[in-house]
C-alpha cells in the first residue's frame, strides 16, 4: 500500500504547469561528461536496516513514490527554494545515484533536503540534486555498491494503477533498479495529460513497481515502438551493470 510521501506541499496552478511541462521538455544536454563541474545528480538513498530489511518491491514503490513527489514538490518550481539547482539537474542527464543507509546514517540523511517515501513500512529518500562531486557529507559517506535485495513475489499491480516494469532478463542489482524506477516514475509523469495528471495527484501518486517476465516485456517493447500512449521507457546509458541502449524500465500508465 501507497502512503502519501512527506512533502513540503505539491506544487499547483502556474507552479504545476511549469513541473509538468518541463518534465515534458527532458533533459536539456547541458552535461560534458568530460568536465565533472557539468555532472548533475539527485541522491536516493535506501533504508535498509541490518535486521529485517524490507522486500525489494516495496522499497522499490517507495523510491518510486518520494522521485514523483519530489518532481511534483512546489519547492522545486520557479520562485522555490529547490528550483535551481533541480532545474540546474534537469538541464544535465537527469543522473541518480542510489545508496543505502540504516540507523544512525539513515536518521541523518533525514536532515539532508529532500522528501521520503513510505510503502508497507519501506522507506527511500529522494534529495534535492545537485553537482555529483559537491553531495552533502551526511549521504557522500553512504555506500553506493552492492546494494541488493533478493526478488520478491508481489501480488498483480492494482487496478487503475501505474506500473513501472523492470526488464527481469538484465538482473539489476536494488541499487540499480532504484535509480532506472525514479528516472521511469519521471518519463510516467511527462506522458501523463494534465487532467490525468491532476488525478493522479488527488489519488496520492499510487505507483507500483513489478518485474516483467519475456512474454510481458516484448508486449511493453512493441508499445514502446508503437508510441502508444502513456507508454515511456527508460534508455540506459551504460555506466553501470547493463549495455549502452538497454531499456531497462518501461512506465505504463493505467488505461
Amino acid at each position: 500500500m501507497n502512503e502519501a510521501p512527506e512533502a513540503g506541499g505539491t506544487a499547483s496552478g502556474a507552479s504545476l504547469d511549469w513541473c509538468h511541462s518541463r518534465l515534458r521538455a527532458g533533459p536539456a544536454g547541458a552535461e560534458n561528461p568530460d568536465d565533472r563541474s557539468t555532472v548533475q545528480s539527485m541522491p536516493i538513498v535506501l533504508h535498509l536496516p541490518k535486521a529485517n530489511p524490507p522486500p525489494r518491491t516495496p522499497l522499490l514503490e517507495a523510491v518510486a513514490g518520494a522521485v514523483a513527489a519530489l518532481c511534483l514538490d512546489e519547492r522545486v518550481a520557479p520562485g522555490g527554494e529547490w528550483h535551481e539547482p533541480y532545474a540546474a539537474w534537469l538541464d544535465a542527464r537527469m543522473r541518480k545515484i542510489a545508496r543505502r543507509a540504516r540507523g544512525a546514517q539513515w536518521t541523518a540523511a533525514l536532515d539532508v533536503p529532500g522528501v521520503t517515501g513510505h510503502v508497507d513500512g519501506a522507506m527511500a529518500r529522494a534529495f534535492v540534486p545537485g553537482p555529483v562531486d559537491e553531495v552533502d557529507p551526511r549521504l557522500g559517506k553512504l555506500q553506493i555498491g552492492g546494494t541488493d535485495l533478493e526478488l520478491d513475489e508481489p501480488a498483480a499491480p492494482p487496478a487503475g494503477t501505474p506500473v513501472v516494469w523492470i526488464d527481469g532478463a538484465l538482473e539489476m542489482s536494488t541499487g540499480k533498479a532504484a535509480a532506472q524506477v525514479g528516472h521511469g516514475v519521471m518519463l510516467l509523469i511527462a506522458a501523463m495529460e494534465r487532467d490525468r495528471l491532476d488525478r493522479w495527484l488527488d489519488e496520492g501518486l499510487p505507483v507500483a513497481v513489478r518485474v516483467a517476465d519475456p512474454a510481458r516485456w516484448r508486449m511493453l517493447s512493441d508499445a514502446v515502438a508503437a508510441r502508444a500512449p502513456g507508454v515511456a521507457a527508460v534508455v540506459d546509458a551504460g555506466y553501470t551493470e547493463v549495455a549502452p541502449g538497454s531499456l531497462t524500465v518501461i512506465a505504463a500508465d493505467a488505461r
